[in-house]
């Protein structure tokens, strides 16, 4: 279990560019952290595969899994169920990787109450509510009824990431570089006080 304990949560409400973020420290510090897989009850969006983007499940796929204690956390999202289960994270971990949860609220708050893990909890918060409207409209893939459901989400979040306690850091991604940047000091130091050295991972996994 104690390989489990190498954990990144990354939190934050849907346009708030944690993905951007998150795929950036995979370009700069390659074969140093990996994804955990999801599963979903969601349908496949265009160039998405199965058990790399995420695991396409049904719902009683899942609640099946839950029954058998097989997830760590479980979310539903705009009416779709969302899974990390234990299996995808020992993949990751038994690579030698950090494994990284891009996850809900809902998931956290499961996350953080389980005893055999703890980890470096991060979230990302848009300047503001309007700043994430905006980004939200501008990627053309929402309706009207289901960007209010994610605003209305983000709201929640906000308020939960904002509570003293709930993350070790917030970065507030106003500007890219500079939000990457604190981002990726703050994973460094982080994990660094669990005496794991993030950059030694990367040299010798690149064979620096």
């Amino acid at each position: 279990m104690d390989k489990l304990k190498n954990l990144l949560v990354v939190c934050g409400p849907s346009g708030s560019g944690k993905s951007s973020l998150i795929k950036r420290l995979f370009d700069e510090i390659p074969n140093t952290f990996g994804f955990s897989v999801s599963h979903t009850t969601r349908q496949p969006r265009p160039g998405e595969k199965h058990g790399v983007d995420y695991y396409f499940s049904s719902k009683e796929e899942i609640l099946n899994g839950v029954a058998e204690g097989k997830f760590l956390e479980t979310a539903t999202f705009s009416g779709n169920m969302y899974g990390t289960s234990f299996q995808s994270i020992r993949n990751v971990c038994d690579s030698g990787r950090i494994c990284i949860l891009d996850i809900e609220m809902q998931g956290v708050i499961q996350v953080k109450a389980h005893k055999d893990f703890d980890p470096v909890t991060i979230f990302v918060k848009p300047p503001s509510l309007e700043v994430l409207e905006e980004r939200l409209r501008g990627r053309g893939t929402e309706t009207e009824e289901s960007l209010q459901r994610r605003l209305d989400t983000a709201k929640r979040e906000m308020v939960y990431g904002e509570t003293p306690g709930n993350f070790q850091a917030i970065v507030v991604n106003d500007d890219l570089e500079k939000c990457y940047q604190q981002f990726k000091n703050v994973i460094i130091e982080k994990f660094k006080e669990k005496d794991i050295d993030v950059m030694q991972i990367c040299n010798t996994a690149t064979g620096k």
